[in-house]
């Protein structure tokens, strides 16, 4: 990850939003990066759509999640057969962070009509890859076994992850045996959403990353991009970065994954945002940051595109 990009240029017209907005990136690149939600999670906590907390997927402390519920915010289709099932996976670069610090993920999506597992996995130094990732397929089978007692589809569920929960996501959307691992599939998803995910990062250079991932003895086959073409039927996914990124280089991660997947006919949405980096392209899914970029927006539309019609009344089905 050794590519570099130009200062951001601001138009003048963008400017003034920039200054306004400069303590809320102080405070926001904190709360994004798991050292602690601060205001977003203070203003989240507003929107009152918190469900279940502290959920059992394991017999792990960490192998938890907190659910957050459309309310009022359902859609009117949505009454019946049971919300789309978001299950959401925060970055940390697999070594930090927590479930708790990420309710204004959890609201945002909740107040668009979404149910919402933000979920928790075990992290560097307790454990390494593969690990994190068997505790986040185990979490996703719950989440496609229990989406009924939460209120949603099953038919209709999207995994969601942000830097090193992207990686997650991505590894399994896209390598079957990870899910297979707990009984699922992907083909069971409605597919999957990948903002800032480091998906072909070998050589690794970040101290921390190679320790996770025992560098260099690090096989090819952890990288996701290797996994495109795995499944017979590919999952829509939408691959959202940041152009001036500078943790997680697009240029080496989101582009290259997003050109394989679509030489392999996968049904790829991919965006890019000028003016957040890598920590506020999540951050923006929560007020007072939505200005900077319509990540929130986009989102929603991808999923609501993706698996419109739900499948079965939710009364006929419990």
């Amino acid at each position: 990850m050794t590519e570099s990009f130009r200062p951001i240029a601001l138009q003048p017209r963008r400017a003034l939003h920039w200054v306004v907005g400069a303590a809320l990136l102080a405070w926001a690149a904190s709360a994004v990066a798991g050292a602690g939600a601060g205001l977003l999670n203070a203003m989240a906590t507003l929107r009152g759509h918190q469900g279940p907390s502290d959920v059992a997927y394991g017999p792990l402390p960490r192998q938890r999640f907190d659910v957050y519920v459309p309310g009022t915010s359902i859609d009117a289709a949505d009454k019946t057969t049971g919300s789309p099932l978001v299950i959401f996976i925060y970055g940390g670069s697999w070594s930090m962070g927590s479930r708790r610090d990420y309710r204004f993920a959890g609201e945002a999506l909740a107040a668009r009509g979404f149910t919402v597992m933000v979920v928790d996995y075990r992290l560097y130094p307790e454990v390494k890859y593969p690990d994190f990732l068997e505790d986040c397929a185990r979490a996703v089978g719950y989440g496609l076994e229990h989406a009924r007692e939460l209120g949603a589809d099953p038919h209709r569920v999207f995994l969601y992850g942000h830097s090193a929960g992207a990686y997650n996501v991505a590894m399994l959307a896209l390598d079957p045996r990870w899910l297979r691992a707990t009984g699922h599939s992907p083909d069971e998803l409605a597919g999957w959403v990948g903002l800032a995910g480091p998906y072909n990062f070998l050589p690794i250079e970040d101290p921390g990353v190679k320790l996770v991932f025992d560098w260099p003895d690090t096989s090819p086959d952890t990288q996701p991009i290797n996994h495109v073409g795995d499944l017979a039927r590919p999952l829509p996914v939408f691959l959202g970065a940041a152009v001036h990124d500078k943790l997680v280089y697009p240029q080496q991660n989101s582009i290259p994954l997003k050109d394989r997947m679509t030489a392999r006919g996968a049904p790829v949405t991919f965006r890019t945002y000028e003016h957040v980096n890598h920590a506020l392209l999540v951050g923006a899914l929560s007020w007072p940051l939505t200005g900077f970029a319509p990540v929130l927006d986009d989102t929603v539309a991808f999923m609501r595109a993706a698996a419109p019609v739900a499948a079965a009344p939710l009364a006929a089905a419990r």
